[in-house]
């Protein structure tokens, strides 16, 4: 088993995640701090407030720059490609780009977010991620989608006339009275559109949502069960390897943005109900952030307030290995085991003991070159964390 000494915090790379809390209507699964626009959004006014937010954190950077951006929602499309264009010149100025840098925006299929992709493109937007969630009609009526299928199938190609050669396509399983024959018609259909990179997760009923105040029916687990299977076998067939639990990219595709998060890398956050995470090695310290959630609270918070003294909550030493594993075990091969120093400031023998149980139960790798769970224990992570915080 590798280990060492506790080398302390290292600086790990940086993103920046932008959220636009406004949809064209709230859908019935959706738990996300996300609020119906009315006929007119506060575009103006909510771009100059991220500029003051991004500003009040830019000491956080530490002389990095930023390696992705992520604009997620909500509905970030229903911005337009200049005010697009002018978060992310606030977040050059003020912060800086890596020369490679991935910059994702999540899009809806609708005619009226597709004739903004050119925009997005030359705004310097390199990465769509689409919310297609499913090509059948009755299930993108009980999804409460306002778009077809055939506009999801549309949006992909004005994003490839726009420019785009980097696209991911959102789907999801498991849906109401959803059948296996379903789920791969879905993934089909998607695969023919040939989209760079395919999310495809599990609908889950969450608290304060329309589906569990009235559960729509849904596959048992069993069901769910040879539905995963069978999804993924098709996909790998087609070149789309997972790589993380609900991910899948053709080679070299894989998400940069989520590949940080999971790889317990550093975000700052701006916008109503934002998170982030920043490690200070200066202090020891690893620290999350929030952004009050509310849009007219977060509006109203002008230069002082909420955006000059960010709500922060360090970290625990003792939850750091638990907050790791949290992230880096959602990766199919995991992270290599110098990453668990170099961004917790801990040794690697504080995983030991408990790492030795979950080996002994076969849900983990052992503990040489990388952490990371087994082939089998990869469809329980939630068993792996619950027995690990269970052990003294």
């Amino acid at each position: 088993m590798a280990d060492s000494n506790s080398t302390g915090l290292a600086l790990p790379p940086l993103s920046l995640y932008v959220h636009i809390p406004w949809c064209v209507r709230k859908c019935p699964y959706c738990d996300f701090n996300s609020h119906a626009a009315g006929e007119t959004l506060p575009e103006a006014e909510y771009v100059a407030q991220l500029r003051r937010d991004l500003q009040s954190q830019r000491a956080w950077a530490q002389g990095r720059r930023l390696t992705s951006i992520f604009f997620g929602g909500g509905t970030p499309s229903l911005f337009s490609a200049s005010a697009i264009g002018a978060i992310l010149q606030a977040a050059d100025e003020l912060v800086g780009f890596a020369p490679d840098i991935e910059i994702t925006l999540e899009a809806n299929p609708g005619t009226f977010e597709q004739q903004k992709f050119a925009g997005y493109r030359a705004a310097g937007v390199n990465r769509l991620s689409i919310g297609v969630q499913s090509f059948d009609a009755q299930q993108l009526d009980n999804l409460g989608r306002i778009h077809s299928g055939d506009e999801a199938a549309g949006a992909l190609d004005m994003a490839r006339r726009a420019g785009f050669d980097n696209i991911n396509l959102d789907l999801m399983h498991g849906l109401p009275q959803q059948t296996e024959e379903e789920a791969l018609e879905d993934l089909q259909r998607a695969v023919t559109l040939g989209p760079e990179h395919i999310s495809w997760y599990q609908l889950t009923i969450e608290p304060n949502t329309a589906f569990y105040s009235a559960p729509p029916v849904v596959p048992g687990p069993a069901h769910i069960v040879s539905m995963q299977g069978a999804g993924r076998d098709y996909l790998a067939r087609h070149g789309y390897q997972r790589y993380e639990v609900s991910a899948y990219g053709q080679a070299g595709r894989e998400a940069r943005h989520n590949i940080n998060y999971w790889s317990f890398g550093d975000y700052l956050g701006i916008g109503a109900g934002a998170h982030g995470k920043v490690t200070l090695p200066g202090e020891g310290q690893v620290l999350r952030t929030r952004r009050t959630r509310t849009p007219r609270h977060y509006l109203a918070a002008g230069e002082g307030g909420l955006l000059t003294a960010p709500p922060v909550e360090p970290v625990a030493r003792e939850e750091l290995p638990l907050e790791f594993l949290m992230n880096a075990l959602r990766l199919v091969r995991g992270v290599p085991v110098d990453v668990f120093s170099r961004h917790t400031g801990l040794p690697l023998s504080s995983l030991a003991r408990q790492w030795g149980v979950l080996e002994q139960l076969e849900l983990v790798e052992p503990l040489d070159e990388r952490i990371a769970a087994s082939a089998f224990g990869f469809d329980y992570l939630d068993e792996i964390l619950q027995r690990f915080l269970e052990q003294p």
